[in-house]
């Protein structure tokens, strides 16, 4: 059986082909297809085909993480959206939190968005359920049928229904998709208490709202994917990454694309723990460095950070998600002088995909930082990027001497100037899931991937002093590893608020077991029982409770035990709520506490999938994997070095600075006083050299 994993990033997309057999592995990377990413995602899959000489109608299944709907919301080209809610709510969005980003002042030039869902798309009918999930007034039927005909001939693309109360009883919204089927067929239509069914009728509103705007996008793009598999593949199964990490089936992703909205960055995170795990390695630093942007997170306990918010531009919405913290510094981040401050910028402006950076010769002149790369010898000229891509260093050097002149420095000056910047900025990014959430960096290891950051690894590492720096083997293709290798995930919630004293551990573990019941079928009904084979038994289930002070508006999602629960033991519960609430916020205090949430999480099995190298063990030495005598600017200084082969390079070798280290997909750079040693899975860990 052949798997493939698919990550579509903004300059290339990246293929893992994966014999299930015996793990062995092929990769390809092609650059992106921004105007439609389904071109990209089949010329890389027949590139990887190619590569392992075998049909693309033996592929069996395709993982494939995707920016679709991320997109979409940053480009603002999703659907129009008509909002239904209960009288009196119509301006739910436009009143929002009354939330002002940017500090005390930043009320001076913040300009807000038009919501998602416009004003004039909103209706409100008559209906009312309370809190305790009794009707207090009855949905007039004939007043809701009226509302609608006030959204046809607007142009109207998605239908939300999202009604006070609806998270402890959805009568009323089912009702009301009922009736809006009837009246505007054909519309996709999303009601809250299926996509998000909490209490706090704003984050419910918005987040159910943004599911409809990004639906028809997904839709249409995962259809034509699908319909292409079914033609070239006999009917391969597709499933989607979604922001938390887990596996979505393709009716899933399609029906709650909200979901998806971090679908990218996590494949990496996954990707990483994955490498982790079989390294012997679960405190981890991760660092995605590609050509438009860095993701960055932390995985403590071989387990990622989950938020349970999402925030992508200005929007955000009550979707679990990995912590990963996106900042836009990538290979393709342009660097300029202002004229007013002369000073030296870099990013977030991007080259991208096209033209991309000078040296890849498709027609960009701006320096950035690839061509920073370029002339400091950290690229060399010979390596082909993707196997088949040239790097032109005359032209590097021409875009790079730009910022050397508007500076008054030499050429390696201002391109190591450049590189420093962006190195400065992604240290940044670090610091926000480490030292700002409570923890050491020293205390875990850096894992550099991406098509840029094995380039910046030896870098990053000086600055956070995590040691061993970690390269993967496929660094450039490792958001792929994670897409073949992560598990099928579902979750379901619902709104139990009651005192931690007050709580009664029958009801609690009840209602976490209907959850647990309806997180698995939710998965089953989903079509992974049609597409892999998935039943009951192989679910792996797992609950979690949002807590808070009494009081206190924010609340935290604790890890329970069912059977803690059961025996009516929340002390557990308590000391960890304490626990975590001090690390974040610095203090605890002596008050009751609430259940606010109760929460399922159903996951499909493990992946089977072992890192291992596709190649045979030659037992050659160091010197067998040298390419060619070089020379990198480093520190102000030139200096000689070595290019290595890595695949070339085994277990146990270790290659001392100064070198560059080549491979299909990445490149890795190891500083004079540092060395890289080979793992017994083949990884390169970085440290200084004693």
């Amino acid at each position: 059986m052949f798997k493939v994993g698919v990550d579509v990033g903004g300059t290339f997309t990246d293929v893992l082909l994966v014999d299930t057999e015996n793990s062995k592995f092929f990769t390809s990377k092609v650059p992106s297809t921004p105007e439609d990413s389904s071109i990209g995602v089949l010329a890389g899959i027949l590139k990887a085909c190619q590569a392992a000489n075998v049909s693309i109608s033996d592929i069996e299944a395709v993982t494939h993480g995707t920016t679709v709907a991320t997109n979409a919301v940053l480009t603002e080209r999703g659907a129009k959206v008509g909002l239904i809610t209960t009288k009196g709510y119509r301006q739910v969005l436009q009143i929002a939190r009354s939330y002002v980003p940017g500090g005390l002042g930043g009320w001076l030039y913040y300009q807000k968005k038009a919501p998602l869902a416009p004003l004039n798309c909103t209706i409100e009918i008559e209906e009312r359920t309370g809190g305790d999930g009794t009707i207090v007034r009855e949905l007039d039927e004939d007043q809701l049928r009226t509302a609608l005909k006030s959204l046809q001939g607007k142009g109207i693309e998605a239908i939300t229904v999202c009604l006070i109360n609806s998270f402890a009883n959805d009568q009323h919204e089912q009702r009301t998709r009922e009736i809006v089927a009837e009246v505007m067929p054909g519309l996709p239509i999303s009601i809250s208490s299926e996509v998000i069914p909490e209490l706090q009728e704003y984050e419910r509103a918005i987040t159910t709202v943004a599911n409809s705007y990004v639906r028809p996008e997904v839709e249409k793009y995962i259809s034509n994917l699908q319909t292409e598999f079914d033609k070239q593949m006999n009917g391969a199964s597709l499933s989607i990454l979604r922001s938390d990490g887990g596996l979505a089936t393709a009716n899933a992703a399609m029906n709650f694309p909200v979901y998806l909205l971090m679908s990218g960055p996590a494949g990496g995170v996954s990707g990483a723990i994955w490498v982790g795990k079989q390294a012997g390695i679960n405190n981890i630093i991760t660092f995605d460095m590609g050509g438009t942007s860095t993701d960055v997170a932390l995985i403590e306990n071989g387990e990622a950070l989950v938020r349970r918010e999402t925030t992508v531009g200005d929007i955000t919405v009550r979707a679990s998600a990995l912590d990963v913290r996106s900042i836009g510094a990538g290979g393709g981040s342009i660097a300029h002088v202002p004229e007013l401050t002369r000073a030296l910028r870099v990013g977030p402006e991007s080259a991208g995909a096209q033209p991309g950076p000078a040296a890849y010769d498709k027609g960009g002149s701006e320096p950035t930082v690839t061509d920073a790369n370029v002339v400091l010898g950290y690229l060399p000229q010979h390596q082909k990027l993707g196997g088949d891509m040239n790097i032109r260093r005359d032209l590097a050097e021409q875009a790079v001497q730009k910022v050397a002149d508007a500076m008054g420095l030499g050429l390696h000056q201002a391109a190591e100037g450049i590189v420093k910047i962006i190195n400065e900025r992604m240290f940044g990014a670090v610091r926000l899931v480490s030292v700002e959430k409570g923890y050491d960096p020293r205390d875990f290891s850096l894992m550099a991937f991406g098509g840029a950051g094995p380039l910046h690894a030896n870098a990053l590492g000086q600055l956070t002093q995590a040691w061993p720096v970690i390269i993967p083997p496929g660094p450039g293709i490792l958001c792929a590893y994670g897409d073949a290798t992560t598990r099928l995930r579902n979750e379901a919630s619902k709104t139990l608020i009651v005192t931690m004293k007050n709580a009664d551990s029958s009801k609690i573990a009840a209602e976490l077991d209907l959850l647990e019941e309806a997180a698995a079928n939710g998965l089953l009904a989903s079509g992974a029982n049609e597409t892999i084979g998935l039943n009951k038994a192989a679910l792996e289930c797992s609950h979690e409770i949002d807590v808070r002070y009494s009081g206190q508006g924010l609340v935290l999602s604790i890890p329970v035990s069912l059977e803690h629960i059961k025996a009516g033991n929340y002390s557990s519960i308590s000391n960890d709520f304490d626990e975590l609430h001090e690390k974040l916020f610095t203090f605890r205090i002596d008050a009751d506490k609430e259940f606010v949430n109760l929460r399922s999480i159903a996951l499909g099995p493990p992946s089977d999938i072992e890192l291992v190298e596709s190649t045979v063990s030659s037992n050659g030495t160091v010197e067998d994997a040298l390419v060619t005598d070089h020379e990198i600017f480093y520190d102000g200084t030139m200096h000689a070095a070595k290019v290595y082969d890595r695949a070339k390079l085994e277990p146990g070798h270790i290659v001392f600075g100064p070198a560059v280290i080549t491979e299909m997909d990445s490149t890795s750079v190891v500083f004079p006083g540092y060395q890289a040693d080979v793992d017994s899975k083949r990884n390169l860990l970085l440290s200084p050299t004693h």
